[in-house]
This record gives structure tokens, C-alpha cells and sequence, in this order.
């Protein structure tokens, strides 16, 4: 099939930021200004399209990461002002398809953003106007340069009391990157904000009409004149330098053309070397055209990009697959999602090559074949099927049975490994349990397809209590999750309190044995196994070695033996938490010809992992989260001293605007319940933020309650 728009006016971008920066209202924008909806949604009245479950409607935040696809022609190309004269211009010729998905901001949700911008090319991050860059902004930003993803920056609320442009800018130098160039600015602010000044044309943009679909075009006031020069000459020193011939020309007092700033910008942002920063409001409707342009101007189009690399799984060795329709089809599937009328959704990115409706695709994690049936393109929670999909596009395809995210799907006659997608671990359980019989059933299928959905989502049934314990990333995930099960799924079910999912890991060397021997008449059973366990650095996870030399144990046992010890580590030694962060050595045992069997070391390798991790000083860890709370300045020594009060160390202080920022470590165990306590301490006129930084050792004090179920 003809590719009806060529890959270098493709765009597959992510909008991203801190919850409440604006995110959705600007999707909400782009979608109305391309075309794709003829009525704005408001977030605040639960219209917004890309907000489309009822749990994102009723908190008026996003959940899930929506996707979309619209198309856009560049405002300084004048289509949009004069349609008879310039209808030529607003032709196939001239226009771009942009793929975008809306990320959520909220912490709790970050898995979205974290698979969004593992298969997307671009991202638009948004910051608040008055607050600039908050937690989850720098969350978001270290998340898209451990993709490499190139950004363009939208400061945005720029019509609100105390918005401050340059402060928002500033903050993104200090605490984001020094590379950022600012491409528009203001003119005017909080209820002054008319428009934007576009810097690379030295022309003032204002916008006009019911939603500023308007747009007007004219010369920089006399009083913003100077400021404007002086934008204009740090954005041109900045591109300048990226190029010889250009700092020559520069430097030499030469003129650079527009067509040479916009070429030589685009090709800084791709290698990462700059960020252009735009500006507006997206709820007044202003300058969100002007960050469109920057979009098509200065974000990747997939052919911009290297071509992807994986593996070949019958070699090992390096390959890669350029993006174009006639290389081998190479997809990676990023999320799942059910949907009550076609099933479910298997979320994709194409790489290269095409994907027809009908065709089978290789899962390399499976190894199976599996036939794709339809292919949508999804807009939010609307589909429209298609026939193909191509390099470069992002869809979804109904009734893959055993796909999951991060799976790579292939041609079957050439296969391809590509690096999967690494998710948090979840830092909040509770307890939950089905209110009737008919409820059981349901409530085991809801989780397992929930968990299916997302990965940060586990389930485990404690053996003694034979409750089912659900795990997530807050107090908010799971409490959609539950909301989700008994609106989605008609489940009915009692839940506990909120649980911190502490963790056990050892400080000491150890070695111990482990004895598994059965003699009952018969065929009995052997086992015997020396195990060695080592601290390993935060993080780093469980790491297994065979020692085993001259075949005291024969090679065909060590597979048992290493279950063995991951089953142990499952339940620690000193509360029943998983045991984390230890490498463990198998050095030494025997067997026996006839007795010796995988369910005997299976057996002795737990008992020893055991015995060894009470010998190496086991404790506890408990999550600690990092926490931002912006409070008036009367109530700051309330608040300082409460955080003290939960075990928080305060990092550092801060002004923004007439508020006061304060930046603090605090165990995950003291923060429940925080809202209503800020509230009632401050007059309900502060509010913060939290995300998980790291596990830490919980003080002995607080351990021996943690033993005794007290906390």
C-alpha cells in the first residue's frame, strides 16, 4: 500500500510533565486546532477526550496514557490566515502526521510515561508557568534521557497570578539542562498575557476567535523591542555555536539566514545539544499553534533516528533495522489494555517494515506465532481500523493471546530481539478479599488481566492467611485499581489498609550448609549443598554463581538448587519481606546415585539460603520518598518541624513566587494520611508532592516494631 505521508513528515511524540502543569488541556488544544475535535474538552468539566475513563474524569487527572493521531501544517506557511490565498499551501504536500500520546503526571502512574517514551521519537514537555520545574518534571526529564529522546519545552499558564517566563526558563536551566534556548516569549503576563514573540521571525503572534484559532501576525511593540533583541541574540550566539561556518559567519557580523537557524537548531535538538523552549497558555488558548510548529520544525521524524538495534537470537550478535516499509517487520509491543467491546488491545510502535491485517508476527519472547486480526489506530478511546500499518506508525491490534508489554513482535522469518522496557518495583500493598462466592471468580480474572495491563501491578497470595495481597506504586494506583475492579470487572471486595512494601537484605559475608535427607524405605531423597551469600550494592538485585568444580554436584541439579534459593528469598528472615540485593555462591555439597533428585536440592538450596542469610546480619529496608511541599510562608515552621517529626531530612529551601518550597526525604511508613494532616496545619493552602527516591535501612527502634506488626 502507498504511504500516504513519507516518513520525514511523520512525527511520533509524547507529551509529558508533573501532574497539573497543564498536559491534557494542551493535547486537549492540539487535537482542536488540527482538526481531529470540533469542541474543546475541559479537564475541570471532565470533557477532556484524551481523559476518557471515568476514574481520569471524576479526579481531573490522567491515568493512562492515551494515544492519538493528527495532522498539521506550519503556521508561518500563512494557510491559516487567508484560506483562498494560500490554499495551496495547506495541502498533503505541506502537512505532518503527528502520533502523540498524552502521558499521565501523577507519580503513581509513571510506569506510562516510562513505556510512552520508550517508543517514541520526541517529547513535548510542559512545565507550569508560576512553579517551572517541579519533582515529577526532573522524574520525567531523566526518563527521556535514558531514552535519548529529544524535547522541546512548553512553559505554559503563563496567564496566571505570579506566572513568571523567565523564572520558569531559569529553572530549567539550573535544574534540567543548560541547553535550553528559548524560541518564543511572552508578551505580557498573568491577565496582560496576549501572545508570544517568535524569535527565529522577529514577529509578534497574537491569537484571535472563540479559541484563538486566529491567528495574527504583526510587528514586535516599541516596548518589547529590547527585550526581544536580547532573547534573539542569545538564541543565535547558541545556534551559532553549534557549526563552524555559522560561528564564522556569526562572528564576522554577517547575517544567518532563517532557513540556516531553523536547519542548524533542528540539528542541535536531534543530537540533544540544545532545547528550544516556546511559551503560552493553553487554557486561554494562546501560542499552542507556535509549539506545534516546533514540533514538525525541530522533533525527530523516525527516519532522523538511528536505526533500531536488537539481537539476533540465533547468533547473539548485534542487528539493526532501518526504518523504511521494505525492511523485515519490527515492532515492539508497549502496553495493554482492555476494552469492554473488541477485547483486548495490545498497544504497538512499528520500526520498520508493514504490518497487514491478517498476517502472523514472530513473539520472540514466546517464540510462537501469532495472527494479527484488525489493526486500529486509536484516538483516546475511539478506533478506526485500518488495512496496514507502516514504519513509523503507532497502533493497536485486537486478540493477541499471549502477548505482553515489552515484547518484541517480528517477522517469523526474521527474527529480531530488541531491548525490553525495566518497571519500578512497587512500593505499597494491602489486603483484599472477594465480599461473596460469585465474586471470587470474578475478582482472580479482574486481577490477572489488570495485571496484565500493567506491570507495576502485582499480585501474591499469603500462604498463612490465604489473603490475596495486591502491591502497587501508592495509595492512588491502588485505589484505582480497586475502583477499576468493581466498576469494570463488577467484583465486590473488602480491602485493608495501605502496607509500605519493606524489603530484607544482609550487610555480612556468610556461608551455610544445606541438609535435605529422607530415608523411608524405598527410593529416597538426597540433597547437600554449601552455600556462600555477599551484600550487594542497593539495587542491584540477586545475582546466582556456580563454584561447583569436579562434579560434586552433577550440572543437572544446579537449575534446582538456584529455584531453591529464589523461592527462599521470596520470604526474608527477619519479617517475612523478600530478601533483595545478594549475590549468592553455590561452592560446594555431594549427592547421592540413587536418592539425589532436583526436588532434594531444590529443597536444601532454600534451607541453606536461609540458614546463610541469618548468619550475614539481615535487616530491613523501607522505601524512602522524596517529597516536595509548597506551603505560605507563615506556616513553614510547621511544616519543616512535622516532616522532622516523620523521620525527614530536609534537603533544601526555597521561594517561588510568595510560597515557600521545601524539598525533604521521608519514609514512605509516616507519609500516609499526609494530606489531611498539611491541610489542617496550613489551612488547607499548602499541597505536596511525593515520589520514591530509594530503599533505605530502617533505624532498630523502628525495625523491632516492624517485627511485632505494630507498624
Amino acid at each position: 500500500m502507498a504511504r500516504e505521508y513519507p516518513l520525514e513528515r511523520v512525527r511520533d511524540i509524547g507529551i509529558i510533565a508533573h501532574i497539573d502543569a497543564g498536559k491534557t488541556t494542551v493535547t486537549e488544544r492540539v487535537l482542536f486546532y488540527t482538526g481531529v475535535s470540533h469542541k474543546i474538552g475541559e479537564v475541570h468539566e471532565g470533557e477532556a477526550v484524551m481523559d476518557w475513563m471515568e476514574q481520569e474524569r471524576e479526579r481531573g487527572i490522567t491515568i493512562t496514557a492515551a494515544a492519538t493521531t493528527c495532522f498539521w501544517t506550519p503556521t508561518y506557511l500563512g494557510a491559516w490566515n487567508n484560506a483562498d490565498e494560500n490554499a495551496e499551501k495547506r495541502g498533503k504536500e505541506n502537512e505532518y502526521r503527528i502520533n502523540i500520546i498524552d502521558t499521565p503526571g501523577h507519580v503513581d502512574f509513571t510506569v506510562e510515561v516510562e513505556r510512552s517514551l520508550r517508543v517514541l521519537d520526541g517529547g513535548v514537555v510542559v512545565f507550569d508557568g508560576v512553579a517551572g520545574v517541579e519533582p515529577q518534571s526532573e522524574t520525567v526529564w531523566r526518563q527521556a534521557d535514558k531514552y535519548n529522546v529529544p524535547r522541546i519545552c512548553f512553559i505554559n499558564k503563563l496567564d496566571r497570578l505570579g506566572a513568571s517566563f523567565e523564572k520558569s526558563f531559569n529553572s530549567i536551566l539550573d535544574r534540567l539542562t543548560p541547553n535550553a534556548v528559548a524560541v518564543t516569549i511572552p508578551v505580557g503576563l498573568e491577565g496582560d498575557f496576549s501572545g508570544a514573540i517568535d524569535l527565529m521571525r522577529m514577529k509578534c503572534i497574537t491569537f484571535e476567535g472563540e479559541h484563538g484559532e486566529k491567528i495574527v501576525e504583526s510587528e514586535i511593540p516599541e516596548n518589547k523591542t529590547v527585550e526581544a533583541e536580547k532573547w534573539k541574540h542569545k538564541l543565535i550566539e547558541r545556534i551559532a555555536e553549534q557549526d563552524d561556518a555559522l560561528t564564522e559567519k556569526y562572528l564576522n557580523g554577517k547575517e544567518i539566514s532563517l532557513d540556516e537557524l531553523r536547519k542548524n537548531l533542528r540539528a542541535a535538538t536531534l543530537s540533544y545539544k540544545l532545547v528550544p523552549v516556546f511559551c503560552g497558555s493553553a487554557l486561554k488558548n494562546k501560542a499552542v499553534q507556535l509549539m506545534l510548529d516546533g514540533v514538525v520544525d525541530y522533533l525527530p521524524s523516525p527516519q532522523d533516528l538511528p536505526p533500531v538495534k536488537g539481537i539476533d537470537p540465533e547468533t547473539g550478535a548485534e542487528i539493526f533495522r532501518e526504518p523504511k516499509d521494505e525492511t523485515p517487520f519490527t515492532a515492539l509491543a508497549f502496553k495493554l489494555q482492555t476494552d469492554p467491546y473488541v477485547g483486548q488491545l495490545t498497544y504497538f510502535r512499528v520500526y520498520a517494515g508493514t504490518l497487514p491485517a491478517g498476517s502472523y508476527v514472530l513473539n520472540m519472547r514466546t517464540e510462537d506465532k501469532e495472527r494479527v486480526g484488525r489493526i486500529l489506530r486509536m484516538h483516546a478511546n475511539r478506533r478506526e481500523e485500518v488495512k496496514e500499518m507502516q514504519a513509523g506508525d503507532i497502533g493497536a491490534i485486537v486478540g493477541l493471546k499471549n502477548t505482553k508489554t515489552g515484547d518484541t513482535l517480528c517477522d517469523p522469518g526474521n527474527p529480531i530481539q530488541l531491548e525490553s522496557i525495566i518497571f519500578p518495583e512497587p512500593v505499597v500493598s494491602l489486603r483484599i478479599e472477594p465480599k461473596t462466592k460469585a465474586d471470587q471468580e470474578r475478582m482472580g480474572l479482574a486481577l490477572h488481566r489488570l495485571s496484565e495491563e500493567d506491570p507495576t501491578f502485582r499480585i501474591k497470595g499469603d500462604e498463612e492467611t490465604m489473603e490475596t495481597i495486591i502491591s502497587g506504586m501508592g495509595e492512588l494506583h491502588l485505589e484505582i485499581i480497586v475502583d477499576r475492579m468493581k466498576r469494570e470487572f463488577k467484583v465486590g471486595a473488602n480491602v485493608g489498609r495501605p502496607q509500605v512494601a519493606y524489603k530484607e537484605t544482609i550487610k555480612k559475608t556468610a556461608e551455610a550448609e544445606g541438609k535435605y535427607i529422607k530415608q523411608s524405605g524405598g527410593h529416597g531423597q538426597y540433597g547437600h549443598v554449601w552455600l556462600r551469600v555477599e551484600p550487594q550494592e542497593r539495587g542491584k538485585g540477586f545475582e546466582f554463581l556456580n563454584e561447583i568444580k569436579g562434579g560434586v554436584i552433577p550440572q543437572e541439579f544446579i537449575p534446582a538448587v538456584e529455584k531453591g534459593i529464589k523461592e527462599a528469598l521470596e520470604k526474608g528472615v527477619i519479617a517475612s519481606f523478600p530478601l533483595v540485593d545478594m549475590k549468592v555462591a553455590l561452592y560446594d555439597g555431594s549427592y547421592h546415585d540413587v536418592d539425589s533428585s532436583e526436588a532434594a536440592f531444590k529443597i536444601a538450596g532454600s534451607i541453606a539460603l536461609q540458614e546463610a542469610a541469618k548468619r550475614a546480619q539481615a535487616v530491613l529496608l523501607e522505601p524512602i520518598m522524596k517529597v516536595e511541599v509548597v506551603t505560605p510562608e507563615q506556616f513553614l515552621g510547621d511544616v519543616t518541624g512535622d516532616l522532622s517529626s516523620k523521620r525527614g531530612k530536609i534537603e533544601q529551601m526555597s521561594e517561588r513566587g510568595n510560597a515557600r518550597v521545601v524539598d525533604a526525604k521521608v519514609p514512605l511508613s509516616e507519609m500516609f494520611g499526609y494530606v489531611t494532616k498539611l491541610r489542617s496545619m496550613t489551612e488547607g493552602r499548602a499541597s505536596y508532592s511525593m515520589e520514591f527516591s530509594h530503599y533505605e535501612e530502617v533505624p532498630q527502634t523502628i525495625a523491632e516494631l516492624i517485627k511485632e506488626g505494630k507498624k
